[in-house]
């Protein structure tokens, strides 16, 4: 760090769980914080942040805000929290000569379609896939299959269809959740479903955690509820995992920063089939980090903080203890009048947090139309089993109240 200190800017979407834990861990290495978003919330200037609008939507328009930004003072990093501002800070970030993703690449992950036929070209294991033009005439990729909209994350608008009338029900309804951009197909991939979170530093990745989901993700629709770390699969598995991921980054063209890759794995007795869902071109989402920390137990974030700077990180160890977290899910599309029971819950052994992400009276929109989840419950345990079951009991302590 030099005698001026560093400057971060953190790319915000207009909405964020993430923006907190991120401004932590760039005040925690002494960086002086400049939050850009679309929409500059005055709760910012509050908080004695600064704070610039960027048109998310025009990249290279919000590069060349962020390049005058640098010529009035020099910045040494610029991140996004989110996948919708991944783009901008890789443009960015390139055109100010900082640690960057290839912003061609990042480009890939914000486009199903593109990082798709990316695999493809690189023979990475995945579903059978094909764009939608008309849903009438949907490519034959067999059955059952899934529906998505081509740029949208965290399961919005991603739809199981077991039959060629609800194959093209479900292509209508996906497009109207994108709004009318393009929406893909592919076949329906069985088996569990795994999370694996690295961080990638001059081409090699390292592999920071495996989360198992351990409620199975069959449809119709995909709402992730709970992420456990270690992983229970055996030593081979994980090291598939970690090798299928690196491939997979390769062939995007990813080579810096964090990377979140979500794999199915289909029982088969030749041996398991490890197929890439998605890649994502940052670190887990929501809340979800929380349950990881490192070393001498820094954050997530803050290892990524520590990397986009080129300041030292430390031990890429996480800790030896089992952790987890449960994304509460969102039982119906309302308004929210009480989440009741959240003291029960807390009180739950190896619970160490529990965080509703949603003010009471606001709406609340189950998927596949939501993209976002009630709030978030914490738990650490001795093993992944026990850190499961707490996060079992304090989600049956919760009674969600919806009009």
């Amino acid at each position: 760090m030099n005698d001026r200190g560093v400057r971060v800017v953190l790319l915000l979407p207009t909405t964020s769980y993430r923006a907190t834990d991120f401004v932590a861990a760039a005040r925690a290495v002494g960086a002086e914080i400049v939050l850009a978003a679309p929409q500059v919330s005055p709760a910012v200037a509050r908080d004695g942040l600064r704070a610039v609008e960027l048109p998310f939507d025009d990249p290279d328009c919000a590069a060349a805000i962020l390049a005058d930004l640098d010529d009035r003072g020099p910045v040494d990093a610029v991140l996004a929290v989110d996948d919708q501002g991944v783009v901008v800070a890789a443009r960015a970030a390139a055109a100010l000569g900082l640690r960057h993703c290839d912003p061609e690449a990042a480009a890939r992950t914000r486009d199903k379609r593109a990082l798709r036929t990316a695999l493809d070209a690189a023979e990475v294991p995945q579903p059978r896939w094909a764009p939608v033009d008309d849903p009438d005439a949907l490519p034959d990729v067999g059955f059952p299959c899934v529906l998505k909209p081509v740029g949208l994350s965290g399961s919005q608008g991603v739809i199981r269809a077991d039959d060629p009338a609800s194959a093209e029900a479900a292509a209508r309804r996906a497009g109207a959740i994108a709004c009318g951009d393009p929406v893909m197909i592919e076949e329906f991939v069985p088996g569990a479903e795994v999370a694996v979170e690295g961080l990638l530093v001059d081409g090699v990745l390292t592999v920071l955690a495996v989360f198992d989901k351990p409620d199975p993700l069959d449809g119709p629709y995909f709402e992730e509820t709970i992420y456990v770390t270690p992983s229970r699969r055996p030593e081979a598995t994980q090291a598939a995992l970690a090798r299928v991921t690196r491939d997979a980054a390769a062939a995007i063209g990813l080579t810096e920063g964090p990377v979140h890759a979500e794999l199915r794995i289909t029982p088969d007795p030749a041996g398991d089939r490890i197929r890439v869902i998605d890649v994502a071109a940052r670190s887990i989402g929501g809340l979800c980090a929380r349950a990881l920390r490192f070393g001498a137990g820094i954050s997530l974030e803050e290892v990524i903080v520590r990397h986009a700077l080129g300041l030292p990180v430390g031990s890429l160890h996480r800790e030896t203890t089992a952790s987890g977290v449960m994304m509460l899910p969102i039982p119906a599309t309302g308004t929210l009048r009480a989440v009741h029971g959240q003291d029960t819950a807390r009180a739950v052994p190896g619970v160490v947090g529990l965080e509703v992400t949603i003010a009471r009276g606001r709406p609340v929109v189950a998927l596949p139309e939501g993209d976002r989840y009630l709030g978030f419950c914490f738990a650490r345990g001795a093993t992944p089993e026990a850190v499961e079951e707490s996060l079992r009991r304090a989600h049956a302590c919760l009674r969600v109240e919806i009009d």
